[in-house]
This record gives structure tokens, sequence and C-alpha cells, in this order.
């Protein structure tokens, strides 16, 4: 064994313990790599360091992909045939298999790097024989290829890795792709969310860095969004069967309707498998881009449970050549092809030769490629497709400014040129860095990171005519336009989960209607709340309002607390309770004038002449205007109104009160005189009498004044009481002058109580004390239970307790001191004499 060692380090030979061959080759003068999942399943061996393993074992043919890697095929075969472009050199090619798995494309990388044959390929000197790499689908494989050509400084351009890690160039120096990244797709994705007012979604992502980077980005998306995530799950990148179940149970039972999910067909294809035996139906997808166009789920069985799914797909393309040169692979033209061999396999189900070992059963190969097969055949608008036709035109393109570099004027040391015949990988990165062309009406080129302009085309999955999913354009994401119009969506076109034509709903609590507010649960996500209505006085005018706002001061919530409405406006008006008011107090005021007049008709009978006619007729007036001022506070309160209110009430009081006080004073002196000719009486005469009146009045009259004069009633819109009306009321401007008027009416009903209590036990015949006294009674129990009632009655039960107290004093007074006097005059008229009254009639 030493010996052989020290054999191959003579002569310097590395032998190759296993081979990895390239699916497709092609020669010519400048070579590059291409790198397709032509299999989605990677079959591990067994690695018990006991024998030479043997290779990784792909399954699961993948015809989208094979026609990827046919369309590079195309692509270069136009260009060698391009006059104008790379005109008398070639370009030739070796395209490998990744088998969707980072570990075979690191194999795939590294073959790729060798020369057109593994077993024929020098030691490594001078340039690279291979200039640039196209590849890979995924970013997971990108990322592993990328690294291992750093070092060598190879430029690659892929046509599906969308991952935003790579637009760090400090990691990813040699990456361009002609995708665009991900943070534009999950710009994207949480637009569409938004749009549709999905707040509640589920987010399931493969366990690879595409998936990774992809959630992150959306999930910084929807910060500051009204998006809540309900769960995130993660696809095992080493299938796990009992993993799948639990995920799919959440979704069972989640109450999101909307799933996200990020991966690519090749994980996409065990987990769908597995969720369509659980039989779940009415699951909104949000597809990313890596499967939104996978034909391989266009199959009539998975309508049921991928129907509606909307996402953003890559740009559609137009390639003219594609479909007829498809339908040039076949086994006659590649009889020893094993991926051929797959392909038949995959699209009819027999093998067109048993070399490989197939077990299908035998077909003669010369089958008609034919429409249905849209997994290989659909070029009628291809979109990775077109990405790779791209991506080999920037290559050549590079190439072709870089040979037209004139000497002395090149951008290398010196002002230096790329030798034709020795062109360094970096070399041509530089140019592809800086490469603009057109190609079907659209630009290429690249920024900076090595991203290209972002667009996407939205697809939405409609049944077909035969019952399979066909692909749908709906709208469109443009990242160039300004921000809020990037996002255009033909609603109507759409076809959504379970075959509806409504957009579906998926939220985790309803929204809160106008007229109450949103309260967030403890504990949970801002998208879960409860709706509680808005406080009287509060409004909300819009779905989900986050609080309810108050109505301007003049204003009040309506009964659904949506709109602010003019407060209803109280004040005792000539309602049911104002015109009871009015007419009890007309109907007082009219018998008060029947009384004056039977009083003034019968003014020279015994009774009137008696108890002191002039008194009994200032009674009589000063009683008719207590019953009128009840009227004053009946109607809206102006400043008129409100001075007159109380200083009407009290004069006119007082000056009824007065009178009774000087016929009280009258009967004390007229009954306590003990002998003829005592003089006391002579200080009680007319003249007297109406200078006790007139004093006692003049008293509240100044009172009234200064009231008045310094702080007198005005009108005011009482909104405290109860802030859903304004209550118009009229203040009383000093407190201490309204109690005052009351007070001092209250002491001189008092006075006349006690005076007439004193002289209750006088002769009865033409004696008032008794009537009197109860009428002051009366009075002042009115009064007393006026003081309360008017302290607690709210708005206009205010005033109308007030005027209330006014009538019932006044008929009071009234139906005491005349009533007793009117029915002698009236009905018993035989007792209206002198003799009757001096207690000397007849028996």
């Amino acid at each position: 064994m030493l010996q052989t060692g020290l054999s191959a380090l003579t002569t310097k030979v590395c032998t190759l313990q296993n081979s990895f061959e390239p699916s497709f080759v092609a020669e010519g003068d400048y070579v590059i790599g291409g790198i397709f999942p032509l299999h989605y399943i990677q079959e591990m061996p067994d690695l018990n360091c006991t024998y030479r393993p043997p290779t990784v074992k792909c399954n699961g043919f993948d015809p989208r992909a094979f026609r990827w890697a046919q369309t590079m095929r195309l692509a270069v075969e136009e260009i060698n045939q391009n006059t104008e472009l790379l005109p008398n050199y070639t370009l030739g090619y070796k395209i490998f298999d990744s088998c969707a798995h980072p570990l075979t494309g690191q194999r795939a990388a590294l073959a790729v790097l060798n020369g057109l044959s593994e077993d024929q390929s020098p030691m490594c000197s001078g340039a690279s024989p291979l200039l640039a790499v196209i590849g890979d689908s995924g970013s997971a494989q990108s990322i592993v290829i990328s690294r291992i050509l750093q070092p060598f400084r190879i430029p690659m351009i892929s046509y599906f890795s969308t991952c935003s890690c790579f637009a760090d160039r400090i990691k990813y120096p040699n990456f361009f792709r002609v995708i665009p990244n991900d943070d534009y797709q999950v710009k994207a994705i949480a637009q569409l969310l938004v749009r549709f007012n999905w707040t509640w979604v589920g987010l399931v992502r493969g366990d690879t860095d595409y998936g990774r980077f992809a959630m992150q980005g959306l999930l910084r998306e929807l910060q500051g969004t009204k998006v809540c995530v309900a769960y995130q799950e993660m696809i095992p990148l080493l299938y796990n069967r009992q993993r799948v179940l639990e995920i799919v149970q959440v979704m069972r039972s989640s109450t999101a309707k909307v799933v996200v999910l990020f991966s690519n067909e090749g994980e996409m294809t065990p987990f769908l498998r597995d969720y369509m035996t659980q039989n779940i139906t009415g699951i909104q997808w949000v597809a990313s881009e890596a499967w939104v166009t996978a034909s391989v789920f266009t199959g009539n069985e998975y309508y049921p449970y991928l129907g509606g799914t909307i996402g953003f797909g890559i740009r559609k393309g137009h390639i003219s050549r594609l479909s007829d040169y498809l339908l040039t692979v076949n086994p006659q033209m590649y009889p020893n092809n094993a991926l051929v061999q797959e392909l038949w396999e995959a699209l009819y189900g027999c093998s067109p030769s048993q070399s490989f070992g197939s077990q299908f059963p035998p077909c003669s190969g010369q089958e008609s490629l034919l429409d249905q097969h849209s997994a290989y055949m659909n070029t009628s608008s291809p979109r990775v497709a077109y990405n790779v036709y791209k991506a080999v035109y920037a290559i050549a393109h590079s190439l072709h400014n870089l040979l037209l570099c004139q000497p002395d004027q090149g951008p290398f040391l010196n002002n230096s040129c790329a030798q034709s015949n020795n062109i360094h990988p970096w070399q041509l990165q530089h140019y592809i860095q800086e490469v603009t062309f057109n190609i079907a009406g659209e630009e290429v080129n690249f920024d900076l990171k090595g991203d290209s302009i972002p667009y996407y085309d939205i697809i939405n999955w409609q049944r077909g005519t035969g019952g399979n999913i066909e692909f749908v354009n709906v709208g469109l994401f443009d990242r160039t336009k300004p921000a809020g119009e990037e996002l255009v969506i033909q609603d109507d076109r759409i076809m959504w989960a379970g075959h509806q034509s409504e957009v579906p709903v998926s939220v985790c609590s309803a929204s809160c209607l106008p007229g109450s507010r949103k309260a967030v649960r403890r504990g949970e996500p801002v998208c879960c709340f409860d709706c509680v209505p808005c406080d009287s006085g509060k409004i909300s005018n819009q779905t989900n309002s986050i609080e309810c706002t108050f109505c301007p001061e003049d204003f009040w919530s309506n009964k659904d607390r949506t709109v602010c409405i003019p407060k209803k406006v109280e004040f005792l008006t000539y309602d049911s309770l104002g015109i009871a008011l009015t007419v009890i107090s007309v109907v007082g005021a009219c018998f008060t004038v029947a009384v004056l007049a039977v009083f003034f008709h019968h003014r020279n009978t015994a009774i009137v002449r008696v108890n002191n006619s002039e008194l009994s007729f200032f009674i009589l007036f000063a009683l008719t205007l207590c019953f009128l001022c009840s009227l004053v506070f009946i109607g809206e309160p102006t400043s008129w109104s409100c001075m007159l209110r109380h200083t009407a009430f009290s004069i006119t009081f007082s000056l009824c009160i007065s009178c009774i006080l000087g016929k009280t004073l009258v009967v004390l002196a007229a009954f306590t005189a003990t002998r003829p000719g005592d003089n006391m009486m002579k200080w009680l005469g007319p003249k007297q009498q109406r200078a006790i009146i007139f004093s006692c009045t003049l008293i509240q009259v100044i009172i009234c004044a200064a009231w008045l004069i310094d702080a007198p009633p005005y009108p005011s819109r009482n909104t405290q009481y109860e802030r859903s009306k304004i209550i118009l009321e009229c203040s009383v401007g000093s407190s201490l002058a309204f109690w005052c008027v009351l007070g001092y009416i209250g002491l001189q009903a008092c006075l006349c109580f006690i005076l007439a209590f004193l002289a209750r036990k006088l002769p009865a015949n033409f004696n008032e004390a008794k009537f009197i006294t109860f009428s002051m009674l009366i009075f002042c129990a009115v009064w007393l239970a006026f003081i309360p009632a008017y302290i607690s009655s709210p708005g206009k039960y205010a005033d109308a307790v007030e005027s209330f107290a006014i009538l019932a004093s006044s008929f009071g007074l009234l139906f005491c001191l005349f009533a007793p006097k009117c029915y002698i005059i009236l009905l018993k008229p035989e007792k209206n004499t002198k003799q009757h009254l001096m207690g000397k009639e007849k028996k």
C-alpha cells in the first residue's frame, strides 16, 4: 500500500474513486455549467465504511426541471447560430443534476469545475476551463454551489434562487440572479394579506435557507400591520410522516383559513400526499414563487385541496423555438441518455429501452409528445425556463462585451483587456455586473447586489376544462411603481378555495362594527379581541376602531353609538306637563278674578265690609298675579324671563303675605282692645295698613333690585346633570339673593302664622285668625316641601316643581281665606248680616 502511494506521488496522477457524469455535454470555445434539480428525491446509501459506498441515487424525475435544462441547451444553440452575438466563437456546456439537495448540488459543483470528461481532466493550471455556472433552483443548493465557486472566482447566475441572504455581497460576491429577491416577494405577500384583510394566517416553510429567510422576511414585513400569525410550522428536511401529520393537525384545528407556504415542489410532494389523505379542504393557500407554477400539481386529483391557490409567480416570457426543440428530445435521438429514458417513463409509463433495468413495460420511443404532458410541454407561458433563457443570454452578452474590449481601454489593471484565449472567470464577472441588454422587449441587468428588476405575476389556480388545474394570471406586482401602486389585482377573475367567488375570511375575531371598539384579550395576539360597545357619549364610525371618541359638548351619541347627534334641548315647554300647569294657572287666576267679582258685587254686605274689603281686594289682586307669574316658568329661558321669574314671584308673594299680615294685625288689634275708647285701632287705620303693606313689600323689592344689579339670574345650558341632554335653565346668579328672597317670604309667612295662632281663640263669627293660621300652615308646608324637591328635580322638572309650589300655595291661600266667605255670600245669604256676625241674631 505504501509502495502504491509512493508511485502515485511520483507520477502525480489523481485517481477518481467515483464519477459524476454530466447529463448533457457540448463542446465549445467557452464552456458554461448548468445545474438543475432533474430529480427531487435523494436516496442516501448505506455508509458503514466496510465497502466502497455506492453513488447517491436520485429518484422522482421532474419533467419541469428537465424542460429548464433543455431551455439552456436551446439558448446555447441559438447563440452559436447567431452571427451577431459572439461571432466566430461557440459556447459549450455541461449540465448536471443537483437532485434538489445541497449534498448532491455540492457534488455537481465540484464536477462542473472539471473538464468535459472527469477522467481526462488535467491538473489545475492556468485559467479555469469553466467561465460561469447557470444554477441552481433551490436557495440551499445555490448557497453551497456559490461557496464552492468562490475560491475560483467563478460567477454564477441563478434562475430560481430567491433567498434574500444572497444580497450580502461579502458572503456571496460571485452570485447573480434573474429572479427577484425574496425581500420583494415577502413585501408582495404582506400587501396581499392586507389587501384581502386576512388578519389571521398560518405560516409553513421548508427546512431550508430559502424557507427560513423567507419566513423571517415576511414576519418582518407584517410588523406594524393588522396581520397576525396563528402558527409557524416547518416541513422537516428529512421527511418525517409523523411530524407532517402533526403539522396537518395544527392546520385542521386552527381558525386560520389562509396558509402561506414557502417550499419547493420537492418538499411539497410528500407533504401534499399526506395532507390529502387527511381530507382537509377549505384552506386558502398563498404560494411562494417556488411552487406556484409547479406543473406537477396540476392533476385533477389536486384541485379539491389546492384549487383557488394564489401566489406570486416569476414573470412569464416567450421562447419561440422552445416547443419545437422539446419535440426533438426523444429516445431515438438520445438512445443512451438515462434522463430521456426517465422522461418517457414519467410521461407515458413505459420504457423505450430495457438496457437501464426499467420495471416499466416496453414501448417504441416514437410516441408523440402531446400538450397534455403539461409538466414538460407547457411552453405557452414559460417562467422559470424563461429565466434560464435570460441567464444564458446574460453570460453571452457579457462575454461578447468582454471580447469587444479595445487595447489600452480595458477595465482591468493598466487599462488592460482580457485575453480571448485565456479568459479568467473573474474578468467575465466584471462584465456580467455591467451588462444591459433587451430580450423579447424586456430589459435585463443587475444591480450592485446582483439582483434583477423585481416583477411578479399574480397566479390563481383554477379548474380547467378537463378538470385539471390551470394557472390564470390575475394581476401583477411591479416594485418599480410608486408606493401603494405596486399591487394590481383583478378581483373579479379570481376563483378562491372551495370554488368560491367570494373572498375567504380568515380572522381570529370578527370585525368590530361601528359603535364598538376592540379590546385585546390578555396573552393573545392583537388580532384576537373582543368587541366592547362604546360608552354613552362616545362613538366609533369605523370598523375595528381601537377606541371610541367623545362627542363634542353639544352633541351626544345615537342609540347605535355610530354618530354624534345634537343633544336634546330640554326645558319646560308647552307639552303635557306645561299645558297642565298653564291650565291650572289660568284656572286659578280665573277663580281669583271670580272671587274678586263676587266680593266687588257684594262689597256693601256685612261679611265683605267686616273683613276689610280693601285688604281683601289687595290680597285677591296679589293672588291673581301669583297665579299668572307661574306662566313665566314655561317656555325657553331668556335673559328677561329669567329675571322676571324670581322677581315677579317674590314680589307678588311678598305683596300677598304683606296684605295677610296687615289683616292679621287688624284682627288681633280689634279683638284685644280691652275697653271702649282704646286707641290701639287708630294705629292700624287704612293708612297705616297701606303703609305696612307698602313697607313690607318694599323690602322685597329692594332685595330683588340689589339681586338684579349685582348678579341677576341668566339663562344657562346645563350639560353636567344629564350628559345626554342640554338643559336650558335659569341660573339664579346669586344663590345668596335667591335664598334671601325665599327666606323673607318665609319670615313673613311665619310671622303671620304666629300672630294668627295667637288670635285663634277670639270670637269666631267674623274672626279670620283660624283661616289665616290654616292658610299659613299650608303655605309653609308647601314651601318647606319645595326646597328638597327643587334641589333634587332634574332639568325642566325643577321649573315644574317651583311652578307647582307657586300654584299650590296660591290655591291654599285662595281657598282658606275666601272659600268660607264665598260660601256664606253665595249659598248662605241669610248669614251675611251684621246681626249674625255680631252674634245677636234672633233664635
